[in-house]
């Protein structure tokens, strides 16, 4: 199958490109908000995603274009400079955070397609996971999994400048074909469960709310920072000892603490706080379930993980709450929520493949009936799960 990259690096160069990568988006039903303070998170990489059709340039050159953004972007393989608040800066970064582990001397111009509108599926990491693995091609380079999601982490935390933990990148790394990914922020350990034979059948459903999404223009950071006051304020109250607040974690304050001071926090900090909390025991009893085949309960348990993404992380634009809801009036939706920050961009849902026609009518209806505005914006799209991108490496 032909990609519009394709053709469009063809007409840009006169030549075609001598390799495409391609790096998944994923959704993480469990575990929201959770892996910048070193949580669990569980999540699948989806068969949608970023590809980039590339070709080496031996003068050390970096030309990326988009299919989604307006202008080339331009710079050197050692000299990457400041961020332009473009959508090139996750590129930059990428290229920075590998220039400081692995010295580059071969560049590369490219043209990058994804597959779905933007907003919610993590493509900033997509994106930097794809165009690190084409920056590797070149250079003869080869990174393992770790190495390849702590460079993608570095460039999107230290670079771009997003609190994030390594769910993301984690997710478009690790993910295998019809197995739950069930990760340990906190020391990267982690578990491929294998969806079991007795299992009901699953589908990816991703609802686009028609909202564009950006992580630098939402509260991320402000709900990060409110999290880690929180944690630090419990340290103190406790009598623990604490440090710098960036070093600050909810997973190096017990629960048992959390309860006994909680009511000393600002509300907004307690708020964080329990979400963090009550998102680490989901993701505990959401693995599980899904070990046992229980997609019924792994579904619930997503479902009350949005819930306190509304309530507690105080997260969703209305659009999106909308979707919410409407998914948890839908016969044939086992679970789901924002996917994301979720500040704007999608929901995404398991689903009774049985039931999919059924599914995306009462959606997208009750949905318009509420934002008639969002006709031709809103969209439905069915995926499947996916290896992630180290599958090819």
């Amino acid at each position: 199958m032909s990609l519009k990259c394709e053709e469009v690096f063809f007409e840009n160069y006169g030549q075609q490109p001598e390799g495409i990568t391609f790096s998944p988006y994923r959704i993480c039903p469990i575990g929201a908000h959770s892996d910048h303070n070193l949580g669990k998170i569980t999540g699948l990489a989806i068969d949608q995603g970023i590809h980039l059709a590339y070709r080496a340039k031996r003068n050390g050159v970096v030309e990326m274009r988009s299919l989604q953004f307006p202008k080339r972007a331009q710079w050197f393989i050692r000299e990457t400079g400041d961020k332009t608040g473009d959508w090139a800066d996750y590129l930059r970064g990428a290229t920075w955070a590998l220039n400081k582990v692995y010295p580059l001397n071969v560049g590369l111009c490219g043209v990058i397609e994804g597959s779905l509108p933007i907003g919610g599926l993590s493509s900033s990491a997509a994106v930097i996971l794809a165009f690190l693995v084409a920056l590797c091609k070149v250079n003869k380079i080869r990174l393992t999994d770790q190495e390849l999601i702590d460079i993608a982490f570095d460039a999107e935390k230290n670079y771009v400048g997003m609190n994030i933990g390594t769910l993301d990148q984690s997710c478009e790394v690790l993910s295998r074909k019809d197995h739950l990914l069930y990760l340990d922020c906190k020391d990267n350990s982690y578990e491929l469960i294998a969806a079991p034979a007795a299992m009901k059948p699953y589908r990816i459903a991703i609802f686009f709310s028609g909202l564009e999404h950006s992580l630098a223009a939402s509260r991320y950071n402000m709900r990060v920072d409110e999290l880690r006051a929180g944690a630090y304020a419990l340290q103190a109250f406790s009598g623990m000892d604490y440090g710098k607040f960036q070093e600050a974690n909810a997973r190096d304050v017990d629960y048992e603490i959390y309860l006994r001071y909680k009511d000393k926090l600002p509300e907004n900090w307690r708020k964080r706080c329990e979400h963090w909390y009550s998102e680490f025991r989901r993701v505990e009893k959401g693995a599980e379930a899904w070990r046992r085949g229980d997609i019924e309960e792994y579904g619930r348990l997503s479902f009350e993980s949005g819930w306190s993404s509304i309530h507690n992380w105080e997260s969703g634009a209305p659009e999106q709450i909308r979707l919410y809801e409407i998914m948890k009036e839908t016969d044939g939706i086992y679970g789901g929520r924002f996917s994301g920050a979720g500040f704007k961009g999608c929901c995404m849902a398991l689903i009774d493949p049985e039931k999919t026609g059924a599914i995306a009518e009462k959606v997208e209806r009750s949905y318009l009936d509420s934002f008639p505005e969002m006709k031709g914006k809103y969209s439905f799209h069915l995926c499947e799960s996916a290896d992630g991108i180290g599958a090819d490496l």
